[in-house]
């Protein structure tokens, strides 16, 4: 016996609203059991008769009683195409899109806390930055609401307020993410798209060079500030940075004692790792310089779970973590920075800079960019993994040779 299943749309009076007027839903019956669904609109007791039963209609009621009837005939349609009646996949069809009326404030929120509850802390602050930002320049916008005319006006505004492209391009990158999960979880059909060919395109910033010259890395390297000072540890950091293949200050912060095997420092980026199932771990040949760095700076106690460096502490929350991760960038950065300018060096002496440098001088210095591409840990390319998986340690050691050319 097939199942009857009755579609209407009703006026719910058991709520009134402050305004006197009621929800119009659209009622579904089945085998005895009812179930809501709501539509945009409410009306009177009285507008609802006359705009569903009526027979003199204006324009105006005519349109509001063929929208209000869409969803009935909507309801409808699914009910037919369905071979067995079932309340879960019917509401999954026709609840399609309803992310659309959705706020992005609360979806840039329940992003935000799956973001800190994975200790994904970094991330989950630059969604929050993109949500204050939105929300600044259109205050309760909705899926529905995002156009691509109405980001090119939002990337317009935040030029205006001085934000970089940089910064407009990983504010709109979190809100695509945003669209791209309600499409998959079903919530919205790529009808409510933006992005993309033809209709708003992220713009990408400049791609600037913060690679310093051998002969800058030279004066760097042979510069003696006060010794057992916070600049000589911030200047001796920046160093092992650069020549631990360009390590972050993150990874720097991570590595421990069992990292070392003999004379390689093998470990895993901490972004690729949480990213990527399989992780080709970076294999930086230990020159005398990095052990003088670690001997001096590092932790007495070298017990294979140990931190080299005596900056983060086991137990510590993952916003402590990123705290003190921070502080450490900040310390090094001024005091380089600081060094810069008595050298006379114009290039932005950062963090990143290391590692932008370690990759440029041995690109200049002729070696392949498939060995840079593996020092690096990058791994966008299969092809590229590939080839590079044949380096041997040996070969390693002799290009590494290139970082400090200068030393007679």
């Amino acid at each position: 016996m097939d199942v009857i299943v009755k579609a209407a749309t009703v006026i719910d009076t058991r709520r009134i609203k402050q305004d006197g007027t009621y929800p119009v839903k659209l009622r579904l019956t089945s085998e005895r059991k009812q179930q809501y669904y709501p539509t945009p609109y409410d009306l009177t007791k009285e507008d609802f008769e006359k705009i569903m039963f009526g027979k003199r209609l204006n324009e105006k009621e005519k349109t509001l009683k063929k929208q209000i009837a869409a969803f009935e005939n909507k309801a409808a349609d699914i009910i037919n195409t369905l071979p067995i009646f079932s309340w879960k996949v019917f509401e999954k069809h026709y609840l399609t899109n309803k992310a659309a009326k959705d706020t992005i404030s609360q979806a840039f929120k329940d992003y935000s806390t799956d973001l800190r509850e994975a200790e994904r802390i970094g991330t989950a602050v630059s969604y929050e930055c993109a949500e204050s930002s939105l929300n600044k320049f259109m205050a309760g916008a909705r899926f529905a609401d995002i156009t691509p005319e109405t980001l090119r006006k939002y990337e317009n505004w935040m030029l205006t307020n001085g934000n970089s492209i940089t910064t407009v391009g990983i504010y709109l990158r979190s809100l695509r993410t945003l669209f791209n999960n309600a499409i998959a979880e079903g919530m919205l059909t790529k009808d409510y798209y933006p992005f993309g060919k033809k209709k708003y395109e992220i713009p990408t910033g400049k791609n600037i060079k913060k690679a310093l010259s051998l002969s800058d890395i030279e004066l760097i390297y042979n510069y003696k500030p006060e010794e057992g000072t916070t600049a000589e540890k911030a200047k001796d950091l920046w160093i092992y940075m650069y020549l631990c293949n360009g390590i972050n200050v993150k990874d720097l912060c991570l590595l421990k004692y069992e990292n070392i095997k003999g004379d390689i420092l093998e470990f895993e980026r901490a972004k690729t790792a949480r990213t990527k199932r399989t992780v080709e771990a970076i294999r930086v040949v230990i020159t005398e310089d990095v052990r003088n760095i670690i001997n001096k700076w590092g932790n007495e106690n070298n017990d294979p779970k140990n931190y080299i460096f005596p900056i983060l502490e086991a137990g510590l929350t993952p916003k402590r973590e990123r705290q003190l991760i921070q502080q450490l960038t900040q310390v090094i950065n001024c005091h380089t920075k600081a060094i810069a300018k008595e050298l006379g060096i114009t290039a932005n002496l950062t963090t990143y800079a290391a590692r932008h440098s370690f990759a440029t001088i041995l690109k200049r210095s002729g070696v392949s960019t498939e060995f840079i591409s593996e020092a690096l840990g990058h791994g966008n390319l299969r092809t590229t993994q590939s080839y590079l998986a044949g380096f041997e340690d040996e070969s390693k050691r002799e290009t590494i040779k290139a970082l400090t050319a200068f030393k007679k």
